[in-house]
């Protein structure tokens, strides 16, 4: 057998045993700084992310966008598991995905979201599934992994208003994620900059963690590296943090 065909035969039985994207896709951020850090050079499909913003509002809405953004890029509905139904629909639609393409599910509590994320997800032709939770276990989140895997389907947990204790929880996610905004460029006009926020990689199967400050998703759902911070020698706010 040759080299070629012995590394792809590894490769897949690797993947077999791991489950990770290779079985599926990836969905690139478009920005290469941070499609580096992730397995396959991107959000993975057939898998569970973990979101958080913070104790203030304007994070956690910085987070829903992230996620819209991500879930714009693929095709087909999306599944919007909350408690209650406070999601402000236009919004999403800032970031490329548009409120018709979204099936929001009240379910009345954490439980009910994580039932009804692991029912939706065994349904292989949506763009992905988002539960907005407290807090979950680690067994729920394997559940929800395995559902994840086994359709393809990109699963995203969003632990709105998390603290940092909350999050250091183990999960089976396979990246997770803290979305905070962050000061937009100065203009010289109030509200005109676009939106920036802190995008931290708190936790990434095989990769390490790091953190950048992004401009905020554009209307297609892509974020991007400020031109003014390209270029420039790295500062503390662009250094590897702790897990």
């Amino acid at each position: 057998m040759h080299q070629s065909a012995v590394l792809d035969d590894l490769r897949a039985r690797i993947a077999c045993i791991e489950g990770t994207s290779a079985r599926h896709g990836v969905v690139p951020f478009g920005v290469t700084e941070l499609d580096a850090r992730l397995p396959g050079g991107g959000i993975a499909t057939g898998a569970l992310h973990e979101v958080a913003g913070g104790v203030e509002l304007s994070d956690d809405a910085s987070a829903t966008i992230f996620i819209a953004g991500i879930l714009a890029r693929i095709e087909g509905p999306v599944l919007w598991c909350l408690r209650w139904r406070d999601l402000f629909a236009p919004a999403l639609h800032l970031a490329g995905l548009h409120p018709d393409r979204v099936i929001h599910v009240e379910a009345g509590s954490d439980t009910n979201v994580l039932l009804a994320m692991e029912e939706c997800l065994r349904h292989p032709g949506l763009a992905g599934v988002v539960g907005e939770v407290g807090k979950y276990s680690t067994t729920a989140s394997k559940r929800l992994q395995l559902a994840a895997e086994g359709s393809g389907v990109a699963a995203f947990v969003f632990r709105r208003a998390a603290k940092a204790d909350q999050m250091a929880e183990g999960t089976a996610a396979v990246t997770r994620w803290r979305i905070a905004a962050a000061p937009s460029e100065d203009l010289g006009i109030p509200s005109l900059g676009r939106p920036r926020w802190r995008v931290e990689l708190e936790r990434v199967r095989g990769g390490n963690p790091h953190a950048w400050i992004v401009e905020g998703c554009d209307a297609q759902g892509r974020i991007a590296l400020p031109a003014a911070l390209v270029d420039r020698p790295a500062t503390q706010e662009d250094c590897q943090v702790a897990a």
